[in-house]
């Protein structure tokens, strides 16, 4: 659902020895206190409804004593729809400075239902190594360690690498291999590239250039779009908003407000 909400892009395969340098990426989209708040939509029986909010904020701080981004998602439904639609998620993720995860957590309520998942990222001899700890919602523990000789990313890092993909390049109809895990499966998915267009914000009016991707899962052998997001086309590459498509209807998120962001926003339309 909307732990989903900030999934984007690119699939890195090893050819370092150093998994962690090859495993990041130069951050030049975001700098550290930038907030993106955003409001939460549900489609119920034909018609759109307000259900909720989302923060996420990314800031400098220190993970195991060493310089780490630290970056949460906080998604907060309306109580008085609990009984349509419960949604109460907090996702947090650690990354070095190149953006190479360390570490990521979700705790998520759905419904009567609450989870966690739990990932551990280290890179021995080259490799990418998941240590995943997944507590069930009958209050069950479950341990797990994959190693992967490609480069592996959760919902939060993934997000963070894709605002620094270069799309400049790009053209309408590519497709791009995106390996997420959580604490359970690893993810067959991919990109694909849309084009551009233009997004207007219902909170002040800014309309904004915007590149468009849709995000796929393969599922037993067919592929089904989940997410169509817009980003802005600039150097500062924030969501403004995100189509998701659920298994029991459809929902949106809408860029509410944003703060602290490190570039000019160039992709302004007047």
């Amino acid at each position: 659902m909307v732990k989903r909400l900030l999934l984007i892009l690119i699939a890195v395969h090893c050819s370092l020895l150093n998994a962690s340098a090859q495993c990041g990426i130069e951050n030049t989209a975001f700098k550290s206190g930038e907030v993106l708040d955003y409001t939460l939509h549900f489609n119920w029986k034909f018609i759109w409804m307000k259900v909720g909010t989302a923060t996420m904020e990314t800031q400098m701080t220190k993970f195991e004593g060493k310089d780490a981004w630290k970056s949460y998602l906080i998604t907060r439904g309306n109580p008085k729809l609990d009984k349509y639609f419960v949604m109460r998620d907090t996702l947090l993720s650690y990354c070095n400075p190149d953006l190479s995860p360390l570490y990521f957590r979700k705790g998520a309520r759905e419904s009567s239902r609450y989870y966690v998942d739990e990932i551990w990222y280290s890179y021995p001899h080259g490799n990418c190594q998941l240590k995943k700890h997944a507590i069930t919602s009958s209050g069950e523990h479950l341990w797990k360690t994959s190693t992967y000789k490609n480069c592996i990313y959760d919902m939060m890092s993934i997000f963070l690498r894709a605002r620094n993909f270069d799309a400049s390049k790009m053209k309408k109809g590519d497709v791009i291999p995106m390996p997420v895990s959580d604490a359970s499966s690893l993810s067959n998915s991919f990109l694909y590239y849309r084009g551009k267009e233009n997004f207007k914000m219902d909170s002040t009016k800014e309309k904004f250039r915007c590149l468009v991707f849709s995000f796929y899962e393969n599922d037993g052998g067919k592929s089904r779009e989940l997410i169509r997001f817009y980003v802005t086309d600039d150097q500062n590459h924030i969501p403004v908003r995100l189509d998701m498509f659920l298994n029991f209807g459809s929902a949106k998120a809408f860029l509410n407000s944003y703060r602290g962001v490190r570039s000019p926003m160039t992709s302004k339309v007047k």
